[in-house]
Parts: C-alpha cells; sequence; structure tokens
C-alpha cells in the first residue's frame, strides 16, 4: 500500500512556512529602515517603520495560522485515503485471527492518527527547513556576506549530529510503536475476558501481565525521549553557536576591534538587519527538531500500516453462481501459533439438516466461521458441485446464524432487516414469527418496532438468537450456517425451532453446530469432531 497526499495539499503548508521567513525578513527590514531614519534624524520615517514592524508581526502570526490549518487539511486527506485502503483489508484480515483484536484497534485507530503530526506538521515543516535557512542566509548576505557564511559553517556540524539522532530515534520509535501494539492487544483482549478471568481466579496473573506489557511500553517511551532532548538539545546549541558568532563578529566590526582584516564595514543598519534575522536561520530548524518527535511515530506507524496491508488476505473471489450444497475435504484451521484445528471433512446437500457434533473446543464453531472466510483455512478446500471456491466466496449462498449475534442501534426490524435490505415488512414479520419471536413482539406494545441497542439490551440470550435464525430466514439463501440454533432456549420454543429446522431442510442445506439431543436426534445425520 503507498501512503500519498495530494501534491497540491503537501507542498500548500510548506509554502505558509516559507513565507513566514519572508514576514521575518520584512520585520528585520523595517528595523533596519527605522533605525537609518533616526540615525538620518528623520521626522516621520521611524514612524512609518515602526507601523511596518507591527505589520510584519500581524502578518506572520497570520501566515503561521495559516500554515498549521494547511498541515492539518492536508493530514486529514492523507488519513482519509489511507483508511479508505487500510480499513477493508484489516477487516478482510480478521479471517486469519492471528492478533489480538486490540492490536488491530491499535493500528486502526493510533496509529492512523499518528500520522496527523507527521503528515501535518513534520512533513511542511521538513520542506521549508530545507529552503527557508538559504533564504533567510541569502538576505542577510544582501547586509553582511561574513555573517551568511557564519550561518551557513555552523550548519554542516548540526546536519550531522541530526542525521545520527535519526538513525537512532527510528529504531526507538518502532520498538515504541510495537510495545503499544501489543498492550493495547493485551488490555482489549483481557477486558473482554474479564468474566472468565474473574471465574478462574487469574487476577494475579492477568495483573503482572499488563505490569510487564506497561513496563515495556515506560521503557520504550523513554527511550524515545531522549533522543527527542538529544535532537532538541542539538539544534538549541548550534543555534546559540551560531547567533552568538554573528553577534560577536557584527560588535566587533563596528568598534573596528576585529584582529583580522575583512572585506566589508558594517553600519549600525546594515549589523541589526544581520542580527535580526540571525536567530530566524534556525527557527525552521528548531521547528523541525520540536516535531522529530511526531517524526519518529509517524514513520513507525507507516511502517505497521503498510505490514497490516501486505499481510491481509486478498478478497476472495465471488463463485460464478449460486450453490445448494457444501463439500469440505481435510480442511484444516490454522490460527497459528501451534493452534491449528482439524482436519474435517464433511458434506452437506440440499434436503438435509446436518447436526454437527462434539465436545466444547472442538471446533465446532471455527468450522462454520471458516466457510463463511472468517477463519483461516491453511489445508484440505471447499467445494460445491465438484467445483471448488475459497472461503468466503459462496456467502451471497449462505444464511448465517452464529453464536454472538450483531446488532445495531435501530428497531428489531431494522436488525432482521440487515440480511435483505430492500425486504418488505410482511416478510420480515413472517421470519420473525417463523423464528420463534412471536411471544417477544406480544409483549413489547411497539412490536417490530420496538428500539434496540447494540449490547441487545431487554433481550435474553435465546431472544438474540431468534433474531439471528429470522435474519437467516429473511435472506432467503439455499445454505443455512447455524451455530447453537436452540442454545438458551425453553424445552418449548427448541422444539419448534427444531421442528422448523425440519420443515426447512426440505428444500435447503442446513449444517448446524449443537450440543443439543433433541437436535441431533432430529437430524438427516450427525458428524462428530474429535
Amino acid at each position: 500500500m503507498t501512503l500519498t497526499i495530494p501534491r497540491r495539499d503537501a507542498f500548500a503548508p510548506s509554502l505558509w512556512w516559507i513565507f513566514d521567513a519572508a514576514a521575518a525578513a520584512l520585520f528585520a527590514a523595517a528595523l533596519a529602515l527605522s533605525l537609518r531614519a533616526v540615525l538620518a534624524g528623520y521626522t516621520y520615517w521611524p514612524v512609518i517603520g515602526a507601523a511596518a514592524m507591527i505589520a510584519a508581526v500581524l502578518i506572520r502570526s497570520a501566515v503561521q495560522a495559516r500554515a498549521e490549518v494547511a498541515g492539518v487539511t492536508a493530514a486529514n486527506r492523507a488519513k482519509s485515503q489511507v483508511r479508505a485502503t487500510l480499513f477493508p483489508q484489516l477487516l478482510r484480515s480478521r479471517r486469519s485471527a492471528r492478533r489480538l483484536l486490540g492490536e488491530e484497534l491499535a493500528v486502526a485507530v493510533d496509529q492512523v492518527s499518528a500520522l496527523t503530526g507527521y503528515y501535518g506538521r513534520f512533513e511542511p515543516i521538513k520542506r521549508a527547513a530545507a529552503i527557508a535557512p538559504l533564504v533567510i542566509a541569502a538576505l542577510v548576505a544582501l547586509a553582511s556576506p561574513i555573517s551568511a557564511a557564519i550561518l551557513i559553517m555552523t550548519l554542516i556540524p548540526f546536519a550531522l549530529g541530526m542525521a545520527l539522532a535519526g538513525s537512532a530515534a527510528r529504531r526507538a520509535a518502532d520498538a515504541q510503536v510495537a510495545a503499544l501494539a501489543r498492550l493495547s492487544g493485551l488490555f482489549v483482549d483481557r477486558v473482554r475476558s474479564l468474566p472468565i478471568i474473574l471465574a478462574f481466579g487469574a487476577e494475579d496473573r492477568v495483573t503482572r501481565q499488563v505490569e510487564t506489557a506497561t513496563s515495556d511500553v515506560a521503557d520504550r517511551t523513554y527511550a524515545v525521549l531522549k533522543i527527542a532532548f538529544l535532537s532538541s538539545g542539538t539544534i538549541e546549541f548550534f543555534s546559540a553557536i551560531s547567533v552568538a558568532l554573528v553577534a560577536v563578529y557584527c560588535g566587533f566590526n563596528l568598534l573596528g576591534l576585529l584582529p583580522f582584516p575583512v572585506p566589508e564595514h558594517l553600519d549600525l543598519p546594515r549589523a541589526f538587519f544581520a542580527l535580526a534575522l540571525a536567530p530566524e536561520f534556525y527557527l525552521p530548524l528548531r521547528r523541525l527538531a520540536a516535531a522529530y518527535h511526531e517524526k519518529q511515530l509517524g514513520e513507525a506507524a507507516e511502517t505497521t500500516i503498510r505490514e497490516r496491508a501486505v499481510q491481509a488476505p486478498p478478497e476472495p473471489a465471488r463463485c460464478v453462481g449460486p450453490i445448494d450444497a457444501i463439500e469440505i475435504e481435510d480442511g484444516v484451521i490454522d490460527y497459528g501459533a501451534g493452534r491449528k484445528v482439524g482436519p474435517f471433512s464433511l458434506s452437506v446437500a440440499c434436503g438435509e439438516l446436518v447436526a454437527l457434533t462434539g465436545s466444547t473446543g472442538s471446533g465446532k464453531s471455527s468450522l462454520l466461521q471458516m466457510i463463511v472466510g472468517l477463519a483461516p483455512l491453511s489445508e484440505g478446500g471447499l467445494s460445491a458441485g465438484g467445483k471448488a471456491f475459497p472461503p468466503g466466496a459462496a456467502n451471497a449462498s449462505i444464511g448465517w446464524a452464529g453464536q454472538h449475534v450483531v446488532l445495531v442501534p435501530g428497531t428489531i426490524a431494522d436488525n432482521i432487516a440487515l440480511a435483505l435490505p430492500n425486504g418488505d415488512r410482511s416478510a420480515i414479520e413472517t421470519a420473525a414469527y417463523r423464528a420463534g419471536l412471536g411471544p417477544l413482539l406480544a409483549t413489547r406494545p411497539a412490536g417490530l418496532d420496538t428500539w434496540i441497542d447494540p449490547r441487545g439490551a431487554g433481550l435474553s440470550g435465546g431472544e438474540r438468537r431468534r433474531l439471528a435464525l429470522a435474519r437467516a430466514l429473511l435472506s432467503r439463501r439455499p445454505v443455512l450456517l447455524l451455530d447453537e440454533p436452540t442454545a438458551d432456549l425453553d424445552a418449548v420454543t427448541a422444539a419448534s425451532i427444531i421442528a422448523l429446522l425440519q420443515t426447512l431442510a426440505t428444500s435447503h442445506a442446513i449444517l448446524a453446530a449443537t450440543h443439543d439431543p433433541a437436535l441431533i436426534a432430529a437430524a438427516t445425520r450427525s458428524v462428530a469432531i474429535a
């Protein structure tokens, strides 16, 4: 993935920072002319010069503000392009699930946000820092070529010092970003698993894990800050040396006390002009040093974003036509770090209700998720009617009802209609009642128009499962994958759902992962996973 900014957005903030140097030169010129007018005894010119200095200060303030705004605008456009490319790939990469969710969130949120300072401040200031000092030196040379030469000479050792600090800074920033991603991943994962951690009394062990990750982040941050202080100290040292040398030279030249001959003799206005611009020579470089930490974080974030974009699996190709059967041959799911499930071999055809059985953790849910592309298939293959297809490529023919039901803010009807956005009201109502949501709707005055939140507050686990089943029914797809469709249901409701599945099996291919003996007994056949 290539991270780029539109050319106009990339150079606009840099130009504003260069204009700031021009405004500084305007102030220095007004100061020199005012001083010359005072020495010449003019009455009104000093007042005009003072007004020009005030105008230069106001212009400079406006230019700096405009540079900041242009930088933020450029950064926002760059981040929009990054998100447009990165987010779809991160969503697809959840099929592999080889990283903690928090690590992916850190990339999607924290690392993209880190590009604001990098693109909005450091990059524009870096371009301006390559031009503005030379502009200042050229203007100083108009009044004092020797002062301009002093400024240029002090720039050489500074550049060498910054280059050495930069190489160390990159390594430290990469390590800090990696540590932050690990901490984010650990924190989000442990918060999600908090009930299990409390149930098994693992608080102390988890606390130690978080403390270790936090200490690692702190150590990495200290390393980055040390280098940031080093680079800032380097620029301040050479800036002070440069200004001091120019001040000493101008003062001795004015007094005629130089111990060596020079090809110029300064007067007071020219000396003041050179002295006023001397601090401005290093100002762009001081801004660069101040933004150097943003460079470190931004480049490290760019590296991480590119790695995620490269690692994300490609989007599976769609099947040529609909399918009404699925065959799995020696399928193995590999989550990485030695976590494998399988091999599996099974088939489900139209007219069948196949019960997928096995102990908890045997891989029933993983197998269903693999078919729809939510788990990584590393070995074996999927096919339908003798035609192979990759995981997720047949989703247009598959109705899905998982254990963890995704809800969105809206009504019950809105949530069911996610499976068929163009479905009419009567179809949504029919699917709801067929899925056993009748008793729920009867207790809610608004019925299908009852508002629910993303957490499903007010809905029991069984009601959420029935809502997912209603979606699968509304989708009108020939293959249904159901994960524990009768879990959390009372005996009467579970029996009605089983009867419904038996009816659907006459025209669908249904694969249901279950522990329910009644559903296993009602199935056309069962397949056990060891």
